[in-house]
């Protein structure tokens, strides 16, 4: 797959089948439609695109808008690799982008700049200045500007923004089975491996302290979590914890993770998380003692899970 940052340097000759949209989760309501590009490129001997946006547009107009969003960039790219999308363009969104009229949006860059033959679209899809064309207008474009347009059924387009509220929901409440079955894949976290205070290796359970450079990524509810991670080609399980470490009275949240049978280095490593499933809820142990104990059941339970 071919990434390319900003519409203004695609440079291809290649003229694509593509669709539009944030695409955040890429989660089994956008595979449809995803799938759909892949294989009317293929028919139709075009190359698939997809054209998305970043920073998400609700963050550049909605400034006091707190969104938090299922994939880091990185995340979502390597999803739409994984898929086998041909290419991936992703422009940059600012408050003057969102001026562009939408003759100047379809005829200057979807058209003569990104080569578009075929644009399949949602019909409740919105563009140009003020959101102010539709798909009518896109259609009415494609007339005059040699491409054609499909309409993504209402049912599919609901079914996306079901996913997508469920999706959050369930992470916020910590209910991952739901959440990974809305996503057809399991929740992840990536982030950089940093330094603790090593409380968890004075329990015998040393952990990895994983930190999230993305302030907008979605962080599920705080407790213990069933986890694995591939890590230098091998699948390593473990547990998981997101919270405070109220037995030694934590003032910082800390997302600490424990691996099973596995104890080489990876401090300054940045590693995926993918989370399997939730153990319990955080909370506050009259002991470090009482805290091991729960730690290993937590641990025994995890492996017979995975077991499973």
């Amino acid at each position: 797959m071919t990434t390319v940052h900003s519409i203004t340097k695609y440079d291809q000759r290649y003229p694509l089948a593509i669709t539009i949209g944030t695409f955040d989760g890429v989660h089994i309501g956008h595979r449809k439609i995803l799938e759909r590009i892949i294989n009317h490129a293929k028919d139709l001997a075009l190359k698939s695109a997809v054209l998305t946006f970043f920073p998400h547009p609700r963050m550049v107009l909605q400034k006091d808008a707190d969104i938090k969003l299922l994939n880091t960039l990185d995340e979502k790219t390597a999803i739409l690799r994984q898929m086998g999308l041909d290419i991936l363009v992703i422009h940059p969104f600012t408050k003057d982008f969102s001026r562009l009229g939408a003759t100047e949006f379809v005829r200057d860059l979807l058209v003569n700049k990104l080569k578009s033959k075929k644009i399949i679209i949602g019909y409740d899809h919105r563009f140009g200045r003020n959101r102010n064309a539709n798909i009518t207008d896109l259609i009415a474009f494609g007339n005059t500007l040699d491409f054609t347009v499909e309409e993504i059924p209402a049912q599919e387009i609901d079914d996306v923004s079901v996913s997508s509220t469920k999706i959050r929901k369930a992470l916020e409440e910590g209910n991952m089975e739901t959440a990974n079955s809305y996503l057809g894949y399991s929740y992840m976290l990536t982030g950089t491996v940093q330094k603790g205070k090593g409380l968890g290796r004075q329990l015998n359970f040393p952990t990895a302290n994983l930190v999230i450079e993305e302030s907008y990524k979605l962080i599920p509810k705080n407790g213990s979590y069933i986890i694995k991670s591939n890590i230098r080609g091998r699948t390593v399980h473990g547990m998981m914890n997101i919270g405070y470490n109220p037995t030694v009275n934590g003032q910082t949240k800390t997302i600490e993770v424990h691996y099973f049978d596995f104890d080489d280095d990876l401090y300054g490593q940045k590693i995926q998380v993918d989370l399997l499933s939730r153990l319990r809820d955080e909370r506050k142990f009259d002991s470090l003692e009482a805290l091991k104990a729960q730690l290993a059941r937590d641990k025994e339970n995890s492996l017979q899970f995975i077991s499973k």
